[in-house]
């Protein structure tokens, strides 16, 4: 069962139509029946569909600003997780997932009684496995306000022959927030695009070097897309920005990660699964690549570019000596998805952790990114050095 409700496109109407205003929210409900309400300025076309593993009900919009206290659509009743936020810059989403199987028996738009505006009314109920996955399969993705988000492949600036070319991730972005401040609530998917164009901007100043990011706004990108952007721009380097949260708030300082197929230790492991779930979060159906493709692909990693990525982890490990507090065994390995690019050396970059309140100080401050920017330049020159003195 798919509930979609189309716009009324007018083909001559060239104005850029302003997003949706989310201006109000409310939940009720238990385990057995949640409604969920929302209220908009006017009223919004949308979508809704499920997903499996884990199951999940994905509500598209258009482009919505959302301006209602996070409080106001707190999970609860049947949904254990409630996401909601830009996809690209015509598009958002709301993503509910669920304790258990469950079914939208309404899914309606209606006028408020005071004429000011319209309300999104989802009412949800148990179902069983069977009945969700019949929901599942009955479903298609093809109407044009339901279509998987997949933005334009962003490209450096004018690259000259013998350029070398870096891809800047900002970790996380639109309805993926990732880790939120201990103190200040700053969501981390702001801080690594603040620091993502810091140094995306320092490293353009560099004779030979062209970087460019990812994501320069607050949009969602999978993880799949974030390697292949890098890829078809033929990037030389990746280096993925992340401000995490632990649950030992003691713990503080920055951190490099390398791909490998066996954690180097809990903490790694533990970071990875969360960033790996990158598109759980944001509603994206995931498809299972055959074992044998991503064996080969793991393979691919660890014979061509490893090495690579372990050297530069090295060289930005060497330019914070005395410089940048870090952890303990602050070089860590685990199996980050997004440096899983084939043919690309690739570094997940902690920052630092927003559930410290020093390191959360550092992380917004402006003067202490030009400082990062300044020292991961450098190291990045030293990386390019050393490869070019090897023949690489």
């Amino acid at each position: 069962m798919v509930f979609v409700c189309l716009p009324d496109v007018r083909a001559n109407d060239a104005a850029k139509v302003e997003p949706l205003l989310a201006y109000g929210a409310r939940i009720i409900g238990d385990d057995g029946r949640t409604r969920i309400v929302i209220d908009f300025d006017r009223a919004p076309d949308f979508s809704v569909h499920y997903i499996a593993n884990p199951e999940r009900v994905v509500i598209d919009l258009p482009a919505t600003a959302f301006g209602f206290p996070a409080g106001d659509l707190e999970a609860r009743g049947l949904f254990k997780d409630i996401r909601y936020g830009k996809m690209d810059g015509d598009s958002a989403r709301i993503v509910l997932t669920a304790k258990k199987p469950v079914k939208m028996e309404v899914a309606k738009v209606q006028a408020d009684e005071d004429g000011k505006g319209h309300r999104l009314v989802l009412d949800a109920a148990m179902t069983d496995k069977d009945k969700f996955a019949e929901l599942v399969k009955a479903q298609s993705w093809s109407d044009p306000s339901s279509r998987q988000t997949t933005s334009a492949i962003p490209a450096p600036e004018k690259p000259a022959n013998g350029d070398f070319i870096i891809a800047v991730d900002a970790g996380h972005g639109g309805i993926d927030t990732g880790a939120i401040g201990v103190d200040t609530k700053t969501q981390e998917k702001d801080v690594t695009l603040a620091f993502a164009k810091a140094l995306a901007d320092r490293l353009n100043r560099e004779s030979g070097i062209k970087a460019f990011l990812t994501r320069k706004d607050d949009s969602f990108l999978s993880l799949s897309e974030r390697v292949e952007i890098a890829r078809q721009n033929h990037a030389g380097l990746f280096i993925s920005m992340h401000a995490d949260t632990l649950k030992q708030k003691d713990i503080r300082g920055a951190t490099v990660y390398t791909i490998s197929d066996r954690a180097s230790d809990k903490l790694a492991a533990d970071l990875a699964d969360r960033e790996n779930l990158s598109d759980q979060i944001a509603g994206k159906e995931t498809v299972a690549e055959p074992p044998e493709v991503a064996d080969i692909l793991l393979d691919l990693t660890r014979r061509e570019t490893q090495a690579f990525s372990i050297s530069l982890a090295e060289s930005v490990l060497a330019s914070f000596k005395d410089q940048v507090g870090t952890i303990n065994n602050p070089h860590r390995h685990a199996g980050f998805r997004v440096l899983q690019a084939p043919d690309v050396p690739s570094i997940l970059l902690e920052l630092g952790f927003l559930s410290n309140r020093e390191d959360e100080k550092l992380l917004l401050d402006d003067g202490w990114r030009g400082r990062m920017a300044d020292l991961l330049t450098e190291a990045v020159k030293h990386y390019r050095t050393a490869m070019v003195a090897n023949g690489g």
